[in-house]
């Protein structure tokens, strides 16, 4: 354990020095890059110096009870000795969970798109109930949201709503938030009091950079229109909304919630670039049996991950099996306690396909 984290506090020595570095502070990129694995390896080594005083304590304990008479001195060290080994243990497995390598996806931002399923008029209601859940976890989070298109139901809700979230780690967290989500409850338009199962299809991309996808611009035909429903004077009479066609896959992208015909087009081509960063990922992924066989990973959009029941006021995640009766507080933006079992069950499996590390 020791050897592995002194090779880790080689990497953060050079860190350190590559940081205050007027050429690296220069290059934006490099440096977001560098400070993010500068934070990264600062925490293993927050744990390194509390590894290294739990076992400095375990030798000078042992060295006392090997060669001290004196009864109290050594009451003293059996006592310390109990204490470090009982801690060690648990530190070790932190340890490891920390020198896992990280998917390298996970520290990007995400787009995040919530697409009524079966259901009708429900489907989309709860589309936006996801919508709202979601927006209350980004604000505790931190995070930031911003709409990148929506088609609104016709009673309420959304048919489909494309959401760009940046902030940290926002990807390694929300991916775990794709798949099919179903909703049990009575609709308002239900007369005879009947539960009814509706769905909403979430999808969770990584956000492209520019130099994550070669985007031929020959291959992109840029449609210009005026934007539809509610707003302000721009409605309906400047040429802002953006419409992308990419020719190859076939793909459409809307954009029409700037004011700015730019600001659109900057948004709708981020969006249109995740779609393609995600296709290329996807088959990556499907080549990688490993992965493929973690359904919390996956990010199988067919598959149905999580329930939530009204009448029994309990949320189901079925991928790990997880039922929390607090349907309230979660469907209120509340998910993190579903993520952090979702993660655990991860690490545990990164863990294992890297027992090479140990």
């Amino acid at each position: 354990m020791i050897d592995k984290l002194n090779i880790v506090k080689q990497r953060f020595d050079e860190l350190n020095d590559l940081i205050i570095q007027p050429d690296i502070i220069s290059d934006q990129k490099r440096y977001v890059k560098i400070n993010k694995e500068y934070k990264d390896l600062r925490a293993i080594m927050d744990q390194r110096d509390i590894y290294i005083s739990i076992t400095n304590s375990i030798a000078e304990a042992e060295e006392i009870l090997a060669d001290e008479t004196d009864p109290e001195m050594l009451e003293m060290a059996k006592a310390e000795l109990e204490e470090a080994k009982d801690k060690l243990p648990e530190l070790e497995e932190k340890i490891k969970f920390m020198l896992v390598p990280k998917d390298p996806e996970d520290a990007k931002n995400c787009v995040l798109e919530i697409r009524a399923g079966t259901g009708g008029d429900e489907a989309s209601i709860f589309a936006g109930d996801l919508y709202r859940m979601y927006s209350k976890y980004c604000d505790s989070k931190g995070w930031s949201m911003s709409v990148v298109d929506t088609s609104d139901g016709t009673s309420g809700g959304f048919k489909e709503i494309i959401l760009e979230i940046s902030g940290e780690d926002v990807y390694g967290t929300m991916k775990f938030e794709a798949g099919v989500h179903r909703v049990q409850r009575v609709p308002q338009t239900e007369t005879q009091g009947r539960v009814h199962t509706s769905a909403a299809t979430v999808m969770v991309l990584p956000e492209a950079e520019e130099f994550d996808v070669e985007l031929d611009m020959t291959e992109v035909r840029i449609e210009r229109t005026t934007s539809t429903g509610p707003g302000g004077q721009s409605v309906n009479t400047t040429y802002s909304a953006i419409k992308l066609h990419h020719e190859p896959t076939g793909m459409i992208v809307s954009c029409q919630d700037q004011k700015s015909s730019h600001k659109n087009l900057e948004k709708a081509l981020k969006v249109l670039r995740s779609r393609l960063y995600e296709l290329e990922l996807a088959k990556k992924q499907a080549a990688d049996s490993e992965k493929r066989k973690s359904m919390v990973s996956s990010g199988d959009r067919s598959a149905k991950i999580r329930t939530y029941n009204y009448p029994q006021g309990r949320v189901t995640d079925h991928r790990i099996g997880l039922t929390l009766y607090d349907l309230q507080n979660i469907i209120g933006g509340d998910i993190q306690r579903i993520i952090n079992e979702l993660q655990l069950v991860e690490n545990t499996e990164r863990l294992k396909e890297s027992t090479d590390l140990f």
